[in-house]
């Protein structure tokens, strides 16, 4: 994505893209002449959104680009939609200057494609010279972050099991000069996370914790934790075949935490960064864990299974309380956790979590400003009666039979093993985009990770 950015003094000859909408379509097309006008209107073009219009010259070579948006002052992410549609080329955007970073921005990431799998296009793509003042080293440490996300989301899980999500972990890091190191199978026993254990251990491929750290150690401390279910088959409560579909996917909370660590480090944030990621299939054999059982857990808790298909909240408890137990200043966790926060939300806009006040407006302003949604629902205390369990100290969904507040209920229970962060916050995101859209093309997404980067940027600036 880097790639379809380019500086200005890097193109001598970058066609023009006029942004334009209904109402101002007709005096750019006046300014571009006669001939323009003409081809304009044999071709149907008015300006409508996402209404595109190649003008050639005299001698037939593509001589300026009109592209219809809702809004030509403040196009937003519209813009993304140009890295699918423009022939191969150099390009620059007719837009004001405080637009120009957000467009290169959606152009750059509309312009992902991931090609792992294909026989390599012979078709060139195009480039967007950016405006005067654009930073491109900080655009292009977020999408770096982001390709990264992506990438490890749309791998099969055949070719990215626990091993070789660490291993995507273990190298980020080493580039960055962070460390890390992995527990791996039985280990974990011995190490003290037995619900990462359990729910991996039907697989043939190991469970596995990652724990990395970076930056100094008296910097103020930030800890990521991520959901990193390589494939979930719902464990012995299966689900159906239309639902273990997109299972892959189910990592997407540590694809997500990966991206956000990509770019705390590649901005060099004063911070101690920690990212703690458990790793595991959820599989189905004879060893697996089965509905009733009662798992230990790292924090003491004993906790009862409603349900194995609740897995991604167990090894997320076990993670989050080893990061607890270093009181990092921001814990915040990331989890592709339920199918209740897309009835209530739908896939663009995930729910976060947190009781600190100033820490939800600040995020929700962030999302806002980055085009990157988030909306809060509340740790509403008094749904914890629905995770009373009869026989341990917890259940781990909801008992109450009714199937209310799914989303709210995991939040709740992850929240009982956090008690030393200063500030914690959960986010239930989808980690995909289900179809394509300006700037998000089908397939794996960070969501979130823009938004929390920015606040983070802005909490901890360089000096």
């Amino acid at each position: 994505m880097r790639a379809a950015l380019i500086a200005p003094s890097a193109s001598t000859a970058a066609i023009p893209v006029h942004v334009v909408e209904q109402g101002t379509a007709p005096a750019v097309l006046q300014a571009l002449g006669a001939r323009a006008q003409a081809f304009a209107a044999a071709s149907g073009f008015d300006g409508s959104a996402g209404q595109l219009l190649l003008l050639p010259d005299a001698d037939g070579a593509l001589s300026a680009v009109l592209f219809g948006v809702a809004n030509a002052t403040e196009p937003g992410f519209a813009v993304g939609d140009l890295a699918r549609k423009l022939p191969g080329g150099d390009f620059r955007l007719e837009i004001a200057a405080e637009a120009q970073e957000e467009a290169a921005l959606a152009f750059a990431l509309g312009s992902y494609r991931f090609d792992r799998y294909r026989t390599p296009s012979t078709r060139p793509a195009p480039r967007l010279v950016v405006g005067e003042g654009v930073d491109l080293d900080r655009l292009g440490l977020i999408l770096d972050g982001m390709a990264l996300a992506r990438d490890l989301v749309n791998t099969p899980a055949s070719d990215l099991g626990p091993a070789e999500l660490c291993d995507a972990a273990l190298r980020l890091f080493a580039d960055h000069g962070g460390r890390a190191h992995v527990i791996e199978g039985e280990a974990l026993l011995a190490e003290g996370f037995p619900m990462v254990h359990a729910v991996g251990r039907a697989s043939t491929r190991a469970p596995r914790l990652l724990d990395a750290v970076w930056g100094e150690e008296g910097h103020p401390r930030v800890t990521l934790v991520g959901k990193g279910v390589v494939f979930d088959t719902g464990g012995l409560d299966i689900k159906p075949s239309s639902a273990m579909a997109l299972m892959k996917k189910d990592m997407g909370g540590a694809a997500a935490v990966l991206a956000l660590a990509s770019m705390i480090m590649a901005a060099g944030l004063p911070v101690r960064l920690r990212v703690i990621v458990p790793a595991v299939e959820n599989a189905i054999s004879g060893a697996s864990f089965r509905p009733g059982d009662v798992l230990a857990s790292r924090k003491g808790l004993t906790v009862e299974i409603g349900n194995t298909d609740a897995e991604g909240r167990l090894i997320l408890a076990d993670a989050l309380a080893l990061a607890d137990e270093e009181e990092p200043e921001i814990l915040i966790d990331m989890a592709t956790l339920t199918g209740a926060a897309r009835v209530a939300l739908g896939p663009d806009l995930p729910p976060f979590y947190t009781d600190d006040e100033a820490f939800a407006a600040d995020l929700a302003a962030h999302a806002t400003a980055t085009r990157d949604p988030l909306w809060r629902l509340p740790l509403w205390r008094p749904y914890e009666s629905y995770l009373e369990s009869r026989i341990a100290d917890i259940n781990h969904i909801n008992t109450s039979g009714a199937g209310f507040a799914g989303s709210i209920t995991a939040a709740l229970f992850l929240s009982r093993f956090v008690e030393k962060a200063r500030v914690w916050a959960h986010l239930d995101i989808y980690g995909w985009n289900p179809a394509d859209r300006p700037g998000r093309p089908l397939g794996g997404e960070a969501q979130a990770a823009r938004a929390l980067f920015s606040l983070l940027a802005a909490r901890y600036p360089r000096r």
